[in-house]
């Protein structure tokens, strides 16, 4: 009996890739062959953060921007490993390479944004297929899932992911993919991904489980070590650092399901450009020393706030009530943070207040930004839903950035201080004439 032809997919990488990185190790067939999980040595994660691999010709230590769409082949059947850019570029090539190492993954893609990357996984599911996803979800994540439930018949259920038992409730036979993100945006929720992917792939074989990790990033938390067959990130936030590009990178360790990905991301040509390739690969090299910084000034902040008074939702805090939980899974409390102050118009005027603060929707940028979710990254979930899923209008969302802690400190302080003294004034009696 005859082998059976290979897909499409299958086809497509073998006319263009080898099947061997560039360390000679023999790998499935891979627009970014990258560094087995084996048979190399591993050193700390900040190392590896900076230390790359490439044999260019000339020998540069930062990889060359190849800002070509086609490549010249040496035959008439063609058959070297590149041919044209949205097959894949050798710049990206690096980037996927080095993003799949600090990912803990044997295969990682770039795309051109967080919600493309989002976009490449759900093109997995077909009509009838059913998702399991939090009731705490980026604003974007929620209006790709309510174009899909209206328009591709794919039946999408909104639970309390961080209750293991409301997932199990509706897990099935039918279950296609489990949507996780943890910590959670913007309540700061945290998801037992361990669990809930055990639960998950006993219920279904076929179903997968997917962690959108942009929140804590590689260097703080790695979902493929804890039962998830795909991990996402907004490459726009930590990773890039600095929000002058757009990117998305999608990271998983079955052969098959990456082919299956980058069939798609090749049809659709929606693979990240070789400058925002470059660029990306730059801000990857600063992660740690940005990370480190951003996250120690979140704390200092998280404990200034709940020391005067304000509903803190910080995992670095240990009156977060999944303290434990987050810890367990993560090695960092990340870099963003909420809080309530009880009251919206309140919540307006302190953002509006803020000098060093930039009002803005996104996070993981080295400069600090604060928002008000329901008014800007989750305005997309009508108020209905907003309050059925809990989410209090008067939040104040804080992205913290690499300056001077006291400063950001001092900035809120004014903010508050200069609201309370308007009010204290506003109750004086009116001057007569």
């Amino acid at each position: 009996m005859s082998a059976p032809s290979p897909s499409p997919a299958t086809q497509a990488t073998n006319k263009v890739f080898t099947r061997v990185d560039l360390d000679g190790h023999a790998l499935p067939p891979s627009p970014a062959p990258s560094s087995p999980l084996s048979g190399r040595r591993r050193y700390a994660l900040a190392t590896e953060l900076v230390h790359t691999e490439t044999k260019d010709q000339y020998g540069a230590s930062s990889i060359p921007i190849y800002q070509s769409a086609t490549f010249k082949q040496t035959s008439a059947n063609g058959g070297n490993e590149y041919d044209y850019t949205r097959s894949g570029n050798p710049t990206r090539t690096h980037l996927e390479r080095h993003l799949a190492k600090i990912m803990n993954a044997t295969r990682c893609l770039a795309v051109g944004s967080g919600m493309g990357a989002l976009d490449v996984i759900t093109r997995l599911l077909k009509p009838g297929d059913e998702v399991i996803a939090g009731d705490d979800l980026y604003g974007g994540t929620h209006r790709l899932l309510t174009y899909l439930k209206n328009n591709q018949g794919i039946v999408v259920y909104h639970v309390d992911t961080t209750n293991p038992d409301r997932v199990r409730e509706v897990l099935s036979d039918k279950t296609a993919m489990v949507l996780l993100e943890t910590p959670t945006n913007p309540l700061i929720k945290i998801v037992d991904i361990p669990t809930i992917a055990r639960a998950t792939h006993e219920a279904s074989s076929k179903a997968l489980v997917v962690v959108d990790n942009t929140m804590l990033s590689p260097l703080l938390a790695n979902p493929l070590d804890f039962g998830a067959d795909i991990v996402y990130e907004s490459g726009t936030k930590y990773l890039s650092g600095h929000h002058d590009i757009m990117a998305g990178v999608i990271a998983c360790n079955d052969p098959m399901l990456a082919d299956k990905m980058y069939f798609t991301i090749n049809a659709t040509g929606c693979g990240l450009s070789p400058n925002d390739s470059f660029l990306l690969m730059r801000g990857v090299k600063t992660l740690a020393i940005r990370m480190e910084k951003q996250q120690a000034n979140a704390q200092q902040i998280a404990e200034f706030l709940e020391s005067h008074g304000f509903r803190v939702r910080y995992p670095g805090l240990k009156s977060h009530p999944q303290y434990d939980l987050h810890w367990s899974m993560a090695r960092g409390a990340g870099a963003v943070l909420s809080f309530e102050t009880g009251d919206v118009a309140l919540s307006e005027r302190i953002v509006e207040s803020t000098r060093l603060w930039s009002i803005s929707v996104s996070f993981g940028c080295v400069n600090s930004l604060i928002s008000m979710p329901c008014r800007m990254s989750h305005a997309s979930i009508d108020a209905k839903t907003r309050a059925e899923r809990q989410m209090p209008e008067d939040l104040i969302r804080l992205c913290v950035g690499i300056e001077d802690v006291n400063d950001l400190i001092d900035d809120l302080s004014r903010a508050v201080s200069a609201l309370t003294l308007q009010a204290a004034a506003s109750l004086l009696p009116k001057a007569t004439i």
